[in-house]
């Protein structure tokens, strides 16, 4: 099932990676500016907005659950992208290097799952969609709680960690949902 698991992965990966790469040359890293807590917030929205359509099962604009689950991917990587730079790196990026960065994220959150995937067995798999969204939102508010403790925490995990679960909650979303 880890080679089906790794396929699985990776496709979902190379779309958001692909509307990731498309974005960065229309706009170029304009999310360099963004602060941290406005990127969890941008998160947030898109996982509260899931789980609205998912309650009342009508959308009124045209962003469906496919590209808000892909948007929370990207933004999480943009989160830990954000996390390694200060006030000193470069605003604008070169779409290469935009690149190598995303895929070193990546491969990061990747490790991490077959790690947990390992000691979980892939519990996922059996998991509804809405819980894989209720688990990103508890994230969203722990993260929230982070932020609003300027980092400090006392037995928990930091807010890497937290952005690798909620991408991975999301491509195990889309997953199931059937992206590839």
């Amino acid at each position: 099932m880890a080679t089906n698991t790794t396929a699985e992965y990776d496709a979902v990966i190379r779309v958001c990676k692909e509307l990731f790469l498309k974005k960065t040359k229309d706009y170029g890293t304009a999310w360099r500016i963004l602060r941290l807590a406005s990127i969890t917030d941008q998160i947030f929205i898109k996982a509260q907005r899931i789980r609205t359509l998912e309650e009342k099962q009508v959308s009124k604009v045209g962003e469906d659950i496919v590209s808000e689950y892909i948007g929370i991917i990207n933004y999480c990587v943009i989160a830990m992208m954000q996390l390694e730079m200060d006030e000193n790196s470069p605003t604008e990026m070169k779409v290469e290097e935009v690149e190598l960065v995303f895929d070193k994220k990546i491969a990061e959150t990747k490790e991490l799952m077959f790690a947990k995937n390992h000691d979980y067995g892939e519990a996922w798999r059996d998991m509804r969609i809405n819980s894989l969204t209720d688990l990103i939102l508890m994230k969203l508010l722990r993260v929230k709680q982070i932020e609003d403790n300027l980092g400090q925490t006392l037995a928990s995990e930091g807010v890497k960690a937290n952005y690798q679960d909620m991408l991975n909650y999301a491509a195990f979303a889309l997953i199931k949902l059937g992206i590839k």
